[in-house]
């Protein structure tokens, strides 16, 4: 194979490539097509008995239908009463973290500025990041967290509050940690710590509609995908 034969293909195959990495990494021009997704399909909603029974509370498990997020009222990093209210009618993506965490958060908070990207100028949608040390993370703490990520304080919430009611939603409305009644666990006292790389997608009514590995950049596409799939569904576009 001559030079300008070897040449032009290690070019082209370069285009390829970056082209590729381009489109993995910011899809709101044209989702559908990066994706190939049908503009009719349809997320499932999950309940308690769809998903692993250690991270279900005991007395969740043998719910079938109907599951919905609960009433909650947390502070966000300006200090403002975050509640329910806030998030009905809005697509959400929720997690847990804390801000000296040196091992998973960073790498999950950095996952989520890829889906802030992505979703910045969308007035129905939101993320909400709760800490599972709020003896720690004060108001003041998860402004500057929030900063350091570049969030946007009106669209990508960071929640304090009861140490208690921040596990109770994590147990027993997103369902993405291991429940009370695990031996490790003590819900919600001063030995409980909750350690989480699962996200949650929550529709606009308030049901769980996906569930994934926030340190794994090919699942939060595809959170980013089906995201886009609620937006079509609920006419979001």
């Amino acid at each position: 194979m001559n030079k300008a034969v070897l040449g032009f293909i290690i070019i082209a195959v370069s285009g390829i490539i970056i082209a590729g990495i381009l489109n993995y990494t910011h899809y709101s021009d044209d989702p559908e097509s990066a994706y190939n997704r049908s503009e009719t399909n349809r997320l499932k909603v999950y309940n308690p008995a769809d998903i692993n029974p250690t991270l279900v509370d005991t007395s969740l498990r043998a719910i079938q239908k109907d599951h919905k997020i609960s009433d909650f009222s947390f502070l966000n990093q300006l200090g403002d009463t975050i509640t329910k209210k806030d998030v009905d009618g809005k697509i959400f993506v929720t997690d847990y973290f804390f801000t000296t965490c040196g091992g998973i958060c960073p790498k999950m908070t950095r996952q989520l500025q890829r889906v802030q990207s992505e979703f910045s100028d969308d007035p129905n949608f939101l993320i909400l990041s709760h800490t599972v040390n709020p003896s720690r993370d004060s108001v003041e703490v998860m402004y500057n967290y929030a900063n350091r990520f570049k969030a946007n304080h009106e669209k990508w919430w960071f929640l304090t509050g009861s140490k208690a009611d921040l596990y109770t939603m994590a147990r027993k409305s997103y369902l993405i940690v291991p429940d009370e009644a695990d031996a490790n666990f003590d819900h919600g006292g001063e030995s409980d710590f909750i350690h989480t790389e699962n996200f949650a997608l929550i529709d606009p009514d308030g049901r769980i509609r996906g569930m994934y590995d926030g340190t794994n950049v090919e699942e939060v596409s595809e959170l980013i995908r089906d995201t886009y799939d609620l937006k079509r569904e609920y006419n979001f576009e």
